[in-house]
């Protein structure tokens, strides 16, 4: 397993992942390609971070975006990640995770904010939230769309030494 900077060649692999998944409707791929598109055009921008996880063959199974969140001190939104289908279960998402937090802790952020939706299609999504320590912290009714409300999950780092 590898984590590593997304790259021009990889954009058809992730476009791919994040397709197959089945999770996404069509203008929520539709964003997550412009997203991928602006961190590719332009690299030294601070808006967002996306990475992706290869397979011990080098081909990209996951990718997952995430960027601080405007107007908050080490506070980061995780915005976008997909594990390919055929690939779940195999530890990809968590080690994506795991990077995160890593990644969070290393730039003194103090909290991960990951939205989602109450569906029934995301059930299995939010428990591997929880089984990784993030707690629903806030759910808005409706939000999405009548009968599919945004549920917040939250996780604080310990500041090291703690």
């Amino acid at each position: 397993m590898k984590i590593r900077p997304i790259i021009e060649k990889d954009r058809p692999a992730v476009l791919e992942v994040i397709h197959l998944t089945g999770m996404f409707t069509k203008e929520e791929e539709r964003v997550a390609a412009e997203v991928i598109d602006v961190c590719l055009a332009k690299p030294g921008q601070q808006d967002y971070v996306v990475v992706v996880i290869e397979n011990e063959q080098g081909a990209i199974v996951g990718y997952m975006c995430y960027g601080p969140t405007p107007m908050t001190e080490g506070v980061v939104d995780l915005y976008w990640m997909a594990v390919h289908p055929g690939k779940h279960r195999q530890g990809y998402g968590k080690a994506l995770i795991q990077w995160l937090e890593k990644d969070v802790h290393k730039k003194t952020g103090r909290l991960i904010v990951i939205e989602t939706s109450s569906r029934d299609k995301y059930a299995t999504t939010r428990n591997f939230y929880q089984r990784l320590g993030y707690v629903e912290n806030a759910r808005i009714r409706d939000f999405y769309r009548p009968g599919d409300d945004l549920l917040i999950y939250c996780k604080y780092l310990k500041p090291e030494g703690a």
